[in-house]
């Protein structure tokens, strides 16, 4: 079980999910945010909110009547996405509350992502807040807490290089990282699927109860989700390399060969993601890009595993 089913937040009404943590969900929902983006609330005198959400005054409202008199300590964010972070200027005006994360929207790209951003490679529409900047950088490992509660920064990068995940006692908030509706959006330049899969292996040496995601309901079997997601990723890794064996590809040629069962206007989002794939195999000497390591590059076989 990925979460609860019955699980049904309505917009703008708080919900409890265990002692000093509630649930505001923000009215975004769409097919790349589920019902809407979840901005949790943690304490109860001494308050952190985590991911505001987008810049809106309903969900600002939400909040400020949800926090009420209690002070707000902390506004932490996972990863500075449109859905996660516009809001936290609005709602540290309102508060003075002093903006956590782990850095702005580029912070944390792999060089290779620096490289492919740097030859021009932009990115597909995923909603980066570029102009998203924290007043407080928090590394990895890092600590704070107020009154009856502490989190732990865990640096968690390949949906985008400033993800961030918190460890709550036996529980994480996890972002977009880890959801139980959906697989994480991995997407070049801001994606890297090498970084995902290495933030995966951190979450699971953590032996979390729950995982509150940044969409959809807790999921309340971390490590069958975590390995549902990896070898979800290892199996399309696997299609692409039973591809590439008789003759090369570009990432359309493979997306068109692989996503049989999907509208060709998600074709786009797709390549994306088999692109991501390929700089992976890239990188660890499986296969090969011609003229240079693009977008448009063919690709070939050249390693095994």
């Amino acid at each position: 079980m990925t979460g609860n089913t019955g699980f049904a937040p309505v917009p703008g009404v708080p919900v409890s999910l265990a002692h000093g943590l509630r649930l505001v969900l923000a009215p975004n929902p769409s097919p790349m945010t589920h019902w809407g983006t979840n901005t949790y609330i943690l304490g109860t005198q001494e308050l952190a909110v985590i991911d505001p959400g987008p810049d809106n005054p309903q969900h600002l409202e939400a909040l400020l009547q949800t926090i009420g008199t209690a002070k707000l300590r902390y506004i932490l964010l996972t990863h500075s996405h449109l859905d996660h972070s516009p809001l936290a200027r609005p709602l540290a005006s309102e508060t003075g509350a002093p903006i956590f994360a782990y850095g702005p929207s580029a912070a944390g790209r792999s060089k290779i992502m620096q490289q492919l951003a740097a030859d021009g490679f932009a990115g597909g529409g995923e909603g980066i807040d570029k102009s998203f900047q924290p007043d407080v950088m928090l590394a990895d490992g890092e600590r704070l807490g107020a009154g009856d509660w502490e989190l732990e920064a865990l640096h968690t990068p390949g949906h985008i290089g400033n993800h961030l995940c918190f460890r709550w006692g036996d529980a994480v908030f996890t972002g977009d990282h880890v959801m139980g509706w959906a697989s994480s959006l991995v997407s070049p330049p801001d994606g890297d699927l090498t970084d995902f899969m290495l933030s995966c292996e951190k979450l699971r040496k953590i032996q979390a109860m729950t995982y509150y995601p940044g969409h959809g309901a807790p999921v309340t079997d971390p490590a069958q989700r975590l390995e549902w997601l990896m070898t979800h990723r290892k199996g399309r890794e696997a299609q692409i390399r039973d591809a590439l064996i008789d003759q090369a590809h570009t990432a359309e040629t493979l997306t068109i060969a692989i996503y049989t069962d999907i509208p060709t206007s998600m074709h786009p989002a797709a390549k994306r993601n088999v692109f991501a794939h390929l700089v992976d195999l890239h990188q660890r000497g499986i296969v090969a890009a011609s003229p240079h390591l693009a977008f448009d590059a063919v690709f070939r076989l050249v390693g095994r595993l």
